[in-house]
C-alpha cells in the first residue's frame, strides 16, 4: 500500500490471529523504521522483541502482578488531573471500545478482563518493547516516537498490524526483570505485532479524529 493509505487506515488492533511472523520480516520492518529522523542523528531507540516461550512467560508474570495490584510505573504518561477536552476524548474511546466488546459500563469484572488482554498482546505472536537510556533528554522521546510510528507504517506495508501499548509501563519492574532490561534504560512502550483478526468486532473500532481546521493556526 502507499504511504497515505498506510497512515489513514491505521488503527489499534485488539485481536490478532496466532499466525507467526517471520523473524526476517521483523528485522526488515525495524531496519526500515530506523530511517526515522533523530536530533543530530543520535538514534536513541532500542528494541526488545519477544516471541514464543519468552512472550508467554512475560505475559504470565505481568498478569500476576496486575491481579495482585503490584504496579510499578515506569513514568507518568498522563497528568494526574485530566482537563477538557482531553478527558471527554479519553472517555469516548473507552466507552466505544467497551461497546464493541459488548461490556456494560458498570460490569467491572468484564472491564478488568478486557484490560488484562493487553498483557497477552491481544493474541499477537510478537511483542515489541521500545527503550532508550534513561539519561536521555526530552528530544530523544520525540526521536523514539517517530521511530515507533515508522514501525507501525512499515508493518502495514508488509500486511501486518500493530497496537502500541504503553500499559506495559504500569508494570515496568516486571518487564525489566523478565527481559533483563538494565535499570538505566527506560521502557517507553510495548507494541503488539501480527496479523489482524478481521472477524473480531473490536477491530472495527475507528476512533474519531479532529480535522486540521480544529487544531491548526495559520500565520500569514
Amino acid at each position: 500500500m502507499d504511504a497515505i493509505e498506510a497512515i489513514s487506515g491505521r488503527r489499534s488492533i485488539r485481536r490478532f490471529l496466532p499466525d507467526p511472523v517471520a523473524e526476517d520480516t521483523i528485522r526488515e520492518i525495524l531496519d526500515i523504521a530506523a530511517r526515522a529522523p533523530s536530533g543530530t542523528n543520535i538514534q536513541p531507540w532500542l528494541v526488545h522483541v519477544t516471541t514464543g516461550a519468552a512472550l508467554r512467560k512475560l505475559s504470565e508474570a505481568v498478569i500476576h502482578a496486575a491481579k495482585s495490584g503490584e504496579r510499578s510505573l515506569e513514568y507518568n504518561y498522563l497528568p494526574p488531573a485530566m482537563k477538557e477536552p482531553y478527558m471527554s476524548r479519553r472517555r469516548a474511546i473507552g466507552y466505544a471500545l467497551y461497546e464493541k466488546y459488548g461490556i456494560a459500563r458498570d460490569d467491572l469484572p468484564a472491564r478488568e478482563a478486557a484490560m488484562l488482554r493487553n498483557f497477552e498482546f491481544f493474541g499477537a505472536p510478537v511483542g515489541l518493547f521500545f527503550t532508550m537510556e534513561r539519561e536521555m533528554a526530552l528530544g530523544a522521546w520525540l526521536d523514539c516516537g517517530m521511530f515507533m510510528q515508522n514501525v507501525i507504517i512499515a508493518a502495514r506495508a508488509r500486511g501486518l498490524e500493530t497496537c502500541p501499548q504503553q500499559a506495559w509501563c504500569d508494570f515496568g519492574a516486571v518487564v525489566h526483570h523478565q527481559l533483563n532490561i538494565p535499570q538505566d534504560h527506560i521502557i517507553l512502550s510495548g507494541m503488539a505485532l501480527g496479523h489482524a483478526d478481521s472477524s473480531a468486532t473490536e477491530n472495527g473500532l475507528v476512533s474519531e479524529r479532529l480535522s486540521s481546521a480544529q487544531f491548526t493556526t495559520w500565520h500569514r
